[in-house]
């Protein structure tokens, strides 16, 4: 059998969500648990896998993943929610043998800009320039071997006390991509770059530009969409605005 599990972190108590020897991370965490309570016995034989690999300082509401077992869905949601206290699990799925966490119909960022001397139609139309598809060298942390074109869905933006409110939509996300475009953004925003500038790295990615990586706690990983709906904890899932708030309280 395979199950899914839904969880939540605030990831400046982690150093990153990545298993790293000898350091605290949310995968590390979630591992040991399954391990301690017998759901599984090592990550290769349970074919683990993740939906997101957030970077450290980043946090979630939405992340998933999933690994193969014996044991049964129910004493699996059960033991995990009350064993660990940095994570906050609140949804489970049994799912069909091959499921890949990462391949999800829909991923939604937030990122949290201060609104320090922002001007607000610059910031619009500077984000603007980046829905819809290209090739995001200039603005991600590029790897061999995988394909730097993306499809940005949209860019939502709200204003919200002394925060520009920024959601990002797409099916998948580069590493450190809504970072990059977050601090683009933001110089476009307080006049020190041009939106042209943005609209010519985004048509020339070849050529090389680096508008620099905005702070990664102020980011979060807020939904994850597949084709079916997990089985969720009500109490749990009500709280998530509320473990959102304590997040951004601290901004």
């Amino acid at each position: 059998m395979r199950i899914a599990l839904k969880f939540a972190y605030d990831g400046r108590k982690f150093h990153g969500y990545a298993r790293q020897p000898k350091l605290k991370t949310i995968e590390g965490e979630i591992i040991k648990s399954l391990i301690k309570h017998g759901f599984i016995e090592d990550t290769k034989e349970s074919c683990i896998r993740s939906a997101s690999r957030t970077d450290k300082g980043v946090s979630a509401l939405s992340n998933v993943i999933a690994f193969n077992t014996d044991s049964s869905k129910e004493r699996i949601f059960q033991e995990m929610k009350e064993d660990l206290t940095d994570v906050l699990v609140y949804g489970i799925k049994d799912v069909e043998p091959d499921f890949f966490p990462r391949y999800a119909k829909q991923r939604t960022y937030r990122y949290y800009l201060k609104n320090e001397n922002l001007e607000i139609d610059r910031v619009l139309s500077a984000a603007a320039s980046f829905a819809g598809e290209y090739n995001f060298s200039n603005f991600a942390r590029t790897e061999e071997f995988k394909d730097p074109v993306r499809i940005i869905d949209n860019i939502i933006i709200t204003n919200q006390d002394d925060f520009f409110i920024m959601d990002f939509y797409a099916q998948t996300f580069l590493w450190n991509q809504v970072r990059r475009i977050v601090l683009a953004i933001q110089k476009v925003g307080i006049g020190k770059i041009e939106k042209e500038q943005i609209i010519e790295a985004l048509h020339n990615p070849n050529k090389k530009v680096d508008f620099g990586l905005a702070p990664a706690e102020p980011l979060i990983l807020r939904y994850i969409v597949y084709d079916f709906e997990f089985e969720y904890d009500k109490k749990l899932l009500n709280s998530l605005k509320d473990f959102e708030k304590n997040i951004v309280s601290s901004f």
